[in-house]
């Protein structure tokens, strides 16, 4: 019964965003990495800040997926605090950051993220900063996320922030997968 309740729940979904077909391709993409871990490098950072990125480790991990959502825990050296989280609904997709300290509690500054305005393409997908982010972060009111997939060849995720030219990439190598790492804080499976 639960499989025939999934398959009816994926088939409205992908029903609900039969127009916006790029996004459900660039779905199935993401999908279709899931269980895999690659390494990634910064290519692009603009805030002081970022500096620390650049001589660490990176490592994406499509880590969990369902129809509905997909985890991607986002290492930066021994640091296990990020996870991205996307997920979709007949509007589109949606996604959120969720930041954990070693013990799994929530930080103070987590679970903000922003929705896509429009069907994007299959190769890429913007999400702008939600209610919520602007009042979590206010400096954050105008951010556009960007998530980039060339099959078989790369992963990006960006952030820009055009009013002050804020800019952060890192790219991930997809033609090399490496072993997937622990679970990140917080994961319930430790």
């Amino acid at each position: 019964m639960k499989t025939i309740l999934r398959s009816l729940c994926f088939a409205t979904l992908a029903v609900g965003l039969s127009a916006a077909e790029p996004r459900v391709e660039f779905w199935q993409s993401l999908q279709a990495l899931c269980g895999q871990a690659f390494e990634g490098r910064m290519v692009e950072g603009t805030a002081a800040s970022d500096a620390a990125f650049r001589d660490q480790t990176m490592i994406m991990h499509v880590r969990q997926c369902s129809a509905d959502e997909i985890r991607i825990p986002f290492f930066v050296g021994e640091n296990r605090s990020r996870t991205w989280v996307l997920t979709r609904s007949t509007q589109g997709l949606r996604l959120k950051h969720d930041h954990r300290h070693e013990d799994g509690a929530e930080d103070a500054v987590t679970q903000y993220g922003g929705d896509t305005a429009d069907a994007g393409t299959v190769t890429t997908q913007e999400f702008l900063a939600d209610e919520f982010t602007g009042t979590l972060i206010p400096a954050a009111k105008t951010n556009i996320w960007t998530m980039q997939i060339e099959n078989g060849k790369l992963f990006a995720y960006a952030l820009r922030r055009d009013a002050e030219n804020r800019r952060f990439r890192v790219e991930f190598d997809l033609t090399k997968p490496v072993a997937p790492p622990p679970p990140p804080w917080g994961s319930e499976d430790k």
